[in-house]
């Protein structure tokens, strides 16, 4: 396979489209996004998510988390939960990224068989454009082989799956170049599970945890 890399900005319409069909047709696609480079595919497609995990020599047992263009959609996937609300209001479209009861819509599969499922909404424009020309949910982990390096550029994502995926949308260096913070919102109380672009002490502050 030749792996296309495309410079883009969110008004290149013919390059956005071309990434949303290969998704739309069960394909994977790399793109930028605020915190580190995206590897796209439908996150309601198992097939396509099951490409994600072979191309990233991913473990199985990790659970793919969804990216999707606006609150709207999180309701189709996700059960919003009143404090998932108040960060979703405070932090989001950014760097947050917010694990909840998931619907029946999203497939076992792509949640590892968790039945919650990890959901962001990315500050972006160019993911932007991306996931509201794809009209679903996308599944993107980091675009990089496992245990590598995430990317902040397109170049090293070229230099990791050259020939693995048919398109890299090259949108500059990202933003920030840390993966997003992660809160579980699924226990009794908020978990930070991991550390990221939000300071934890932003979130704790939006919810008045002590």
């Amino acid at each position: 396979m030749k792996t296309k890399l495309i410079k883009v900005t969110a008004c290149n319409s013919e390059a956005i489209e071309e990434a949303a069909d290969i998704i739309k047709n069960g394909g994977i696609v790399a793109f930028p996004t605020e915190t580190v480079y995206g590897l796209g595919a439908d996150g309601l497609n198992e097939t396509a998510c099951a490409d994600i995990y072979e191309v990233k020599r991913r473990p199985p047992r990790k659970p793919l988390s969804l990216m999707v263009a606006n609150r709207e959609m999180i309701d189709e996937i996700a059960e919003v939960s009143p404090i998932a609300e108040e960060l979703i209001k405070e932090f989001l479209p950014g760097p947050l990224t917010l694990i909840l009861s998931k619907r029946s819509s999203v497939p076992d599969f792509v949640t590892a068989g968790e039945p919650t499922v990890g959901i962001r909404i990315p500050n972006n424009e160019i993911a932007l454009a991306l996931l509201r020309a794809a009209n679903c949910p996308i599944a993107a982990p980091s675009a990089n082989l496992s245990n590598e390096p995430a990317p902040v550029t397109a170049q090293e994502v070229y230099q990791s799956l050259n020939g693995k995926i048919p398109l890299i949308l090259d949108g500059g260096a990202c933003q920030f170049g840390i993966s997003s913070t992660i809160v579980d919102l699924t226990h009794d109380k908020p978990v930070i599970l991991r550390k990221g672009a939000i300071n934890d002490f932003d979130i704790i502050s939006t919810l008045k945890l002590k």
